[in-house]
């Protein structure tokens, strides 16, 4: 408990430091407000953004009194609010978010051990809804659980194999929110030697499975060498610790389980075939099962090619830099991958803005070194003031105090050198910024321990010389680990700043401005705006149409220097994207969040050169995205020419009358503001009509803002407007809350109906223009009249003001012909009011 005195102390530390005021934008002045400002019971912001820092200072040096008696508290408090406010360091979410109030957990990753056993697996389900609870993301290797259709002794059943009990973890995560804000995230790994790895790599061929986690293959060093010469390999039973054999797997091929048998044995008992393509995948010798290991590979690079799962993760080369390999090998990292951890362990992050350190052209490496010692102090102190959500997890913590010093504003930081992303010279700096920063990272953890103490489990580490794991750096450190490269998010978002070492996604793009009624505006690079006005080639005309094309590479009225200055992530060769992951990974202790992006026509042997080239550069895994290789995913910016002289050639636009029937599809779509119900309804001739969207529980301005994008879509559409017009002016607008990661990633609510509009006009076949009436028998599980129940349910108001009744519908069939004919079959009827969901799906 704080006594008054300390109380008095804090307040008045507060009010000097909030008296400098932050160097924030607009942009960031909302996702402060949104999502991390202190807010009262009616849901009215109660703090500044200089009151945030300035209690998340003033929590964090607390700690320095642990160590030091008489430690002052309003000096330390100053240094570290000054970093957060001047935007040089930006800490992980969940200290904005958490410190200096009662949650006070402020650690973003934990990885969590699995064992082969019941007991385990439901002790472990537990511990996973209490970090997601407490606001933090997990990460599980199901490599220790037996294969599918091993036998239980205790029952004398059978297992389902990981899979089942992934999906078990996901089904859970679905109902449960990282600190009552937001879905919980997880990773889920497997390694390439277990008897289920097949149907692991399948896992997420439906973009619609295991959405909660991302999944990728724990690729050993034997077997990367095994592709390389085109040979076979074992599998391993982790039950039992020996080779998979044919007794094994054949005792297996007539189970019935949810999952079958990934492989099975051909008719002479000589080969193994794959039994989602029936390709052969292996051979059996000496009574052993053995899997190809280039059509292993096959198989992975395919499923990535397709949607980007499952990702790899080079778990050989992640275990070589283990700090502390006596105490366990590392199986799993955070759900962004950057974050490989030891069972139990917890990682603190927070990000450098290299962006704020180039002065008259050249980098201030002086003020860098003073920053990277004065972040590792406060990320240090971090780990002492942080509550942790389970007992192991503070004990392992507190015995490696890991931290995570990273970058953000790369891609900034070479725009002001002239330097472009994709090149040597660009590749090299990125090398050398990193070397400074771990180097600087490691004397500023050195100098903590001279006063604290090394961390405690520094005995037999890689930096003890006195052990047979020492790696040739005799450095008496207080933290097991310094370095990591997190992918940022909305932490760059709040520092002004491009995303970790990320190149840029767009130099102009559209943005829906909260602060103005949800006008569009353009928002535009700001560097790019510096250097368009200085050459004199500025115009509000060619912003727009930058916007519009997304990428300058081809604008010829741009000067070439500055396009080859201002690239984005899709102007930059795969191979250039792996060798920046694989320069900052050299100097990384931890790994490097990063993703390799391709164009729509690339080949899986494109991706496989990627992986390749990952492997032998050293990364410590990759992650890939094809463009528009899912469904969900935004696609590339285009202007349709053709769509708008349609639109010049209607003039002035007449509103269609609404029929008196339409028939359509509900689409649930999963955002930040939880989930989004997107109803588009089609005419008698089979073109869209009209859009509903509701957010589930929401209530307040998003679920306003959502019916009105609703209304005004709707509008457009009866209005003439060409539905791929529509969806190009939703998809891709971002918002203070996005939801996902890489190709799952909803920017906003308004990206997500975006999304959903295109997504039915490709499964469902929808035209585009006027045709004749459909006249074959369709069937819509999904179906909604909403104008229909709405003047149905006037009536039903019992007493709560504008509360709409909705009747939910269980089934709904419909023949179309000529005269469009409805048949509706309503089964169990049920009334929620408009604060819950409007509807539900019954998936």
């Amino acid at each position: 408990m704080r006594t008054k005195k300390e109380g008095d102390e804090f307040e008045k530390i507060r009010k000097e430091l909030v008296k400098k005021k932050a160097k924030i934008t607009g942009n960031a002045k909302v996702v402060l407000e949104r999502r991390y400002l202190i807010k009262d019971e009616k849901g009215k912001v109660c703090e500044t953004p200089e009151d945030l820092f300035a209690r998340v200072a003033i929590n964090i040096s607390l700690a320095d009194k642990k160590y030091h008696e008489k430690a002052d508290i309003a000096k330390t408090a100053n240094k570290f609010y000054n970093l957060m406010s001047d935007c040089d360091f930006t800490p992980n979410s969940p200290t904005l978010m958490n410190a200096g109030r009662e949650l006070q957990q402020l650690s973003a990753c934990f990885v969590l051990p699995i064992d082969d056993d019941m007991s385990s697996i439901m002790q472990t389900l537990y511990d996973t809804v209490m970090v997601h609870k407490s606001g933090g993301g997990t990460g599980f290797s199901f490599s220790r659980l037996r294969p599918n259709g091993s036998r239980i002794r205790t029952t004398s059943g059978t297992s389902p194999g990981p899979l089942s009990f992934i999906r078990m973890y996901n089904n859970t995560t679905e109902e449960v929110k990282q600190g009552g804000t937001r879905r919980g995230a997880n990773m889920g790994i497997l390694r390439v030697d277990h008897p289920d790895i097949i149907n692991f790599i399948y896992a997420k061929q439906d973009n619609k499975a295991i959405t909660n986690f991302n999944l990728s293959v724990a690729v050993t060093d034997k077997f990367m060498q095994a592709v390389h010469k085109n040979q076979y390999y074992n599998l391993i039973n982790p039950h039992t610790k020996t080779h998979y054999t044919l007794e094994q797997l054949s005792s297996i091929q007539h189970q019935i389980h949810k999952d079958a048998p990934s492989l099975r044995i051909s008719s002479d008992n000589k080969k193994v075939i794959d039994t989602h393509t029936d390709d052969e995948i292996g051979v059996i010798r000496d009574g052993d099962v053995l899997l190809n290991a280039r059509k292993v590979f096959n198989v992975i690079v395919k499923m990535a090619w397709h949607n980007g799962e499952p990702g790899i993760v080079f778990i050989d080369k992640v275990n070589e830099t283990n700090p502390t390999p006596d105490l366990a090998e590392i199986e799993s990292t955070n759900p962004c991958g950057e974050q490989p951890l030891l069972p139990y362990e917890s990682c603190n992050l927070g990000s450098i803005n290299l962006a704020n350190f180039v002065k008259k052209g050249e980098i201030d490496y002086d003020r860098l070194s003073q920053v990277v010692h004065t972040t590792v102090h406060f990320l240090d102190n971090v780990v002492d003031m942080n509550k942790y959500p389970l007992k192991q997890i503070e004990s392992m913590t507190l015995a490696n105090r890991k931290i995570g010093l990273g970058v953000m504003g790369f891609a900034d930081m070479l725009i002001q050198l002239g330097i472009p992303y994709n090149s040597e010279k660009g590749v090299k700096l990125g090398e050398k910024i990193m070397k400074f920063i771990d180097d600087e990272s490691k004397k500023a953890s050195a100098e903590l321990a001279k006063t604290r103490g090394v961390f405690p489990n520094f005995k037999d580490s890689i930096y003890d010389k006195n052990s047979k794991n020492f790696k040739g750096k005799n450095l008496l450190l207080r933290n097991a680990s310094t370095t990591t490269i997190a992918p940022t998010g909305t932490i760059s978002i709040i520092a002004g700043a491009s995303s970790g070492i990320e190149p840029l996604f767009a130099v102009v793009f559209k943005r829906t401005n909260i602060l103005y009624k949800g006008d569009e505006l353009i928002e535009i690079n700001p560097f790019f705006e510096k250097k368009a006005k200085e050459l004199g080639f500025y115009s509000k005309e060619l912003m727009k149409e930058v916007s519009e094309k997304g990428t300058i590479h081809d604008m010829d009225k741009i000067p070439k220097e500055v396009r080859k200055t201002f690239v984005t992530s899709h102007d930059i060769s795969p191979e250039y994207h792996i060798k920046m992951q694989a320069a900052f990974q050299k100097y990384t202790d931890n790994a490097v969040s990063k993703t390799v992006n391709f164009p729509n026509n690339a080949t899986e042997e494109d991706i496989r050169k990627v992986y390749e080239l990952a492997y032998e550069l050293g990364c410590k895994g990759v992650t890939v995205y094809r463009d528009g290789s899912r469904e969900e995913q935004v696609l590339n910016i285009m202007k349709e020419k053709q769509a708008e002289k349609e639109a010049e050639k209607k003039g002035v636009a007449i509103k269609k009358k609404r029929p008196e029937v339409t028939v359509g599809a509900t689409r649930k779509m999963v955002t930040g503001c939880g989930n989004l119900y997107v109803t588009i309804n089609q005419d008698e001739k089979g073109n869209i009509f009209e859009v509903f969207n509701q957010i589930g529980k929401a209530g307040g301005c998003a679920d306003s803002q959502a019916e009105a994008i609703g209304r005004l879509t709707s509008l457009a559409l009866r209005s003439g407007v060409h539905p791929k017009e529509i969806t190009k002016e939703l998809k891709g607008i971002s918002c203070h809350r996005p939801f996902g990661f890489g190709p799952h990633r909803m920017l906003s609510c308004s990206d997500a109906i975006g999304k959903a509009i295109e997504k039915h006009i490709q499964e469902m076949g929808v035209q585009l223009a006027p045709s004749p009436a459909q006249s074959e028998l369709s069937t819509y599980t999904e179906t909604l009249l909403v104008e229909e129940i709405k003047e149905m349910l006037k009536n039903f108001v019992f007493g709560i003001q504008k509360s709409l009744i909705f009747e939910y519908r269980k089934n709904i069939r419909f023949f179309c012909n000529s005269k469009a004919k409805l048949l509706l079959k309503l089964n169990k009827r049920q009334a929620v009011t408009k604060s819950q969901r409007l509807f539900e799906c019954s998936n």
